[in-house]
This record gives structure tokens, C-alpha cells and sequence, in this order.
């Protein structure tokens, strides 16, 4: 069976529990954490789900946050499983035929 996993970030979520709801509010407390990014970082990580995060700004959201990795990063099933049957190949797409039409025919 393949499966294709990916992750639903719950940053913005998190903050709003805390009473956060602008990103620009996250920058001085991670600098306080020693974790250096610019505003426009900032709200790149709280409005889409990045795909590389260092361990300390990782660890940091979660202080900052009172939370754990698994509150900010839920790791799902995108697709369903495919069966595939051990040495089966998978069928070939079907073979469309092309008809040419030249002006005035039907």
C-alpha cells in the first residue's frame, strides 16, 4: 500500500488560544528566546505550514506557547492507501486516438 502523509500546522490556531492574534507579537518573544527572524518570517511561519523549522524556533513556539510539538504539527493521510497487489504493475493509461479534421469535412 502507498500512502501520502502531510501535516496540518496549527500555529495560528495556537496563538489564538493565547489570546494572540497578530503575528508581528510573536517576534520580540522569540527573540527573547534567542531565535532571530524577521517580521515578514514571522508571518510566513504563522500563515503557511513551513517546510524545514530549525529544532530552536521549534522549541521556542512551544514555550512561548505553553504547548508541545504535536499541538503545533499534526501529521495526516492525504490520500487514501492504494492496494497494489506484490508484482503487479499498475494498468497503462488507455490510448486515445487523435482524428484529424480538415475544413469542410463532418
Amino acid at each position: 500500500m502507498i500512502r501520502k502523509m502531510g501535516c496540518c500546522w496549527n500555529l495560528r490556531q495556537k496563538m489564538a488560544e493565547q489570546g494572540m492574534f497578530q503575528t508581528s507579537q510573536l517576534v520580540p518573544l522569540l527573540a527573547e528566546r534567542g531565535v532571530q527572524l524577521s517580521r515578514e518570517q514571522v508571518f510566513r511561519l504563522v500563515t503557511q505550514a513551513p517546510q524545514r523549522l530549525s529544532m530552536d524556533t521549534l522549541a521556542a513556539l512551544c514555550d512561548i506557547l505553553s504547548c508541545t510539538p504535536n499541538d503545533l504539527i499534526e501529521v495526516r493521510v492525504v490520500d487514501r492507501p492504494i492496494p497494489k497487489a506484490a508484482g503487479q504493475a499498475s494498468a497503462p493509461p488507455p490510448v486515445r486516438r487523435t482524428v484529424i479534421r480538415r475544413p469542410g469535412e463532418p
